[in-house]
């Protein structure tokens, strides 16, 4: 009787609870399995499945990461190399690093070169994330000379993110002069090693550094001699390269150019994340229609997510439609710390012809004959001597079609010629000819922009099928993802 109790009593007992595990153990052992995905992929040689593994990092995990994560993944894989997990604690908070370290040199397991920049990486954007600026600079400084010991192509990848956040983090600081030259070896380098990926990043670094301290005249030199990979870069790489290359055209006055290098930046920049780099191109693409003489569109400004910062150039545009000079200064006075704080004060400066322009237009319009002081007290210009000058050059300039004659009473008057028929001219052609352009460049963009998977002529074996199924799923499991975050 007393066993059969017994035996109840254990049979009454509840089922065992699994323990569940916490967010940060959760996230520790999806990155380790983004780990152990980067070892296949070295095996496998295929370096396009980095690019999943680089966009799930820093799109979904990059904004979870803590120092405890960090700490764990470091004692995981540096276990017995002392020596390195000392280096990477180092960075860390100080109730993450043991009391005691044996700073001995004992044999480390086998680590993979690709693992251990992964980890240097996720370390160092949580450094700049955290705003730890000065460990953000020693630690990328570290993961640069780590990288530099290895030549592997499956490091290009990964190579390119490091240059990347190594330059950032120096950038803000505010001492990327420091690293310029370092950043013209690298290049050098990875041109002789035929690293395209990271070659596009590098020249972009490079592009933005020399802009930053307004060396347009280098900047220039350097993308006119280094040729751009474009097929082999990401569209976020091709993106910048526009960019920055619009800039330097509209510095240097080659408004048609950089008008079309601003369109394919715009073009190639994400359409759902990005928008600090939209509305910089958005910004600068607006400044560079207004002096070619032309009105940027209403729905240029109405987008959702850039609409507000877009405010200051929308009134600027206005203003420069209606061709009021005293408009003009008082908007350009009025936001004048923003424009300075987006480095586009001084070719805001340049549209004071073009507002002038404009009402020279209206005046040639409305008037067939009217008189110099006229013109000069409508324009609110600065000095009457300036107005015959002024209008001398509009002329020339096809600006408007009129004459300047000269009374024999000493009275100066503008007489304006008719206007002819549009449709006579070449102008419909012109335009005609520039939309037609545009629709050609977008089409061999499209075809240039095409990949195959290579030896696509041969005959797969069943192994290499199997494989490039397997790839297939984890492809479309990768897109699934971004498209549930980018929904959330």
């Amino acid at each position: 009787m007393t066993s059969k109790d017994v035996e109840m009593k254990d049979a009454a007992q509840p089922a065992a609870v699994p323990e569940q595990k916490t967010i940060q153990e959760i996230l520790t052992a999806e990155i380790i399995q983004q780990c152990a995905r980067i070892e296949r992929i070295v095996k496998s040689n295929d370096n396009r499945a980095f690019h999943r593994i680089l966009r799930h990092t820093f799109g979904k995990l990059r904004r979870k990461l803590e120092p405890v994560i960090l700490a764990n993944l470091i004692n995981k894989f540096f276990a017995t190399d002392t020596t390195r997990k000392s280096q990477f604690l180092h960075y860390l908070p100080e109730e993450f690093i043991p009391s005691e370290m044996d700073t001995g040199s004992e044999a480390s397991s086998e680590i993979l070169p690709e693992v251990e920049v992964y980890l240097h990486l996720l370390l160092t954007v949580y450094l700049i994330d955290h705003n730890q600026k000065d460990k953000a600079v020693a630690c990328s400084t570290a993961a640069v000379q780590r990288l530099e010991h290895w030549n592997r192509r499956t490091l290009d990848p990964l190579s390119a993110k490091v240059y990347f956040y190594y330059s950032r983090a120096y950038e803000l600081q505010g001492r990327l002069a420091d690293i310029r030259a370092h950043l013209l070896a690298v290049q050098r380098t990875m041109t002789l090693r035929h690293n395209f990926e990271g070659q596009a990043t590098v020249l972009n670094l490079l592009l933005r550094n020399f802009i930053h301290y307004n060396l347009y005249d280098q900047a220039d030199k350097l993308a006119t001699k280094t040729e751009f990979k474009e097929e082999s870069s990401t569209s976020n790489q091709l993106a910048r390269y526009y960019y920055y290359q619009g800039r330097i055209k509209t510095v240097q006055l080659n408004y048609t150019d950089a008008f079309n290098f601003l369109l394919q930046a715009i073009r190639k920049a994400p359409r759902v994340s990005a928008k600090g780099f939209r509305a910089t191109v958005t910004k600068l693409q607006t400044i560079v229609q207004l002096l070619m003489g032309e009105i940027p569109e209403r729905s240029l400004f109405r987008e959702k997510s850039i609409r507000y910062s877009l405010k200051p150039y929308l009134e600027l545009t206005k203003t420069v439609r209606n061709g009021s000079l005293t408009d003009f200064r008082a908007i350009v006075e009025k936001y004048a710390d923003i424009y300075k704080l987006d480095k586009n004060y001084t070719l805001i400066q340049r549209l004071r012809h073009n507002v002038i322009k404009t009402s020279l237009k209206k005046i040639n319009l409305s008037y067939s004959r009217i008189k110099l002081v006229d013109i000069y007290k409508k324009l609110n210009l600065e000095k009457l001597e300036d107005t015959e000058f002024i209008v001398t050059k509009a002329i020339r300039d096809g600006i408007i079609d009129a004459t300047i004659n000269h009374e024999p009473d000493g009275e100066t008057y503008i007489q304006s010629k008719e206007n002819t028929d549009i449709y006579s001219t070449s102008e419909p052609q012109a335009q005609y000819h520039k939309r037609i352009s545009f629709c050609l460049s977008i089409h061999n963009e499209a075809v240039k922009a095409m990949r195959f998977p290579p030896d696509a002529h041969k005959k797969e074996t069943e192994k290499e099928r199997e494989e490039r199924e397997k790839n297939e799923k984890e492809l479309l499991k990768s897109l699934e993802d971004d498209i549930d975050e980018e929904e959330d």
